[in-house]
């Protein structure tokens, strides 16, 4: 496999790191309140036309054959919402004997107990030809149990 081939099959891993490197190279571009206005076009825009791609591009047999698969629905809900988050206190619990700070560790504690973030979960199972109704239904139903 060329070099250009495997750029193109690994279209959104590249894409991934260039948006780290150029987040860091000018940070003010993505600030809240800055040029890209990320209140409104994450919050709103972009999250409504993942969803939007990815009903397009599902048939209807699709999605109500993922909705049947009641058993791959309770393994992510329990590994989402118990497993990790008992993983992630058993691991702080490790790191509260070093000296990194307290609150650091409660940042890491918060995010280990929040649900991955819906669009993330969608674009990946799609990027590596997973189930993608399964993981839409899953992180919608995930984040309404969170909400």
């Amino acid at each position: 496999m060329g070099l250009l081939e495997r750029l193109r099959k690994e279209w959104f891993i590249l894409g991934i790191v260039l948006v780290i490197a150029a987040a860091r190279l000018e940070p003010a571009v993505g600030v809240k309140g800055g040029p890209l206005k990320p209140e409104i076009t994450i919050t709103y825009i972009a999250v409504s036309a993942i969803f939007f791609n990815s009903g397009l591009s599902l048939k209807t047999e699709e999605l109500t054959s993922a909705l049947m698969h009641v058993k791959l629905h309770l393994f992510v809900q329990i590994f989402t919402l118990v497993f990790f988050p008992t993983a992630i206190w058993l691991f702080l619990q490790l790191l509260s004997i070093t000296p990194i700070n307290e609150w650091l560790l409660k940042g890491l504690q918060t995010v280990g107990c929040m649900p991955p973030p819906v669009s993330s979960a969608v674009i990946l199972t799609k990027a590596v030809g997973g189930n993608e109704a399964a993981a839409i239904f899953n992180s919608a139903f995930g984040s309404f149990l969170l909400s």
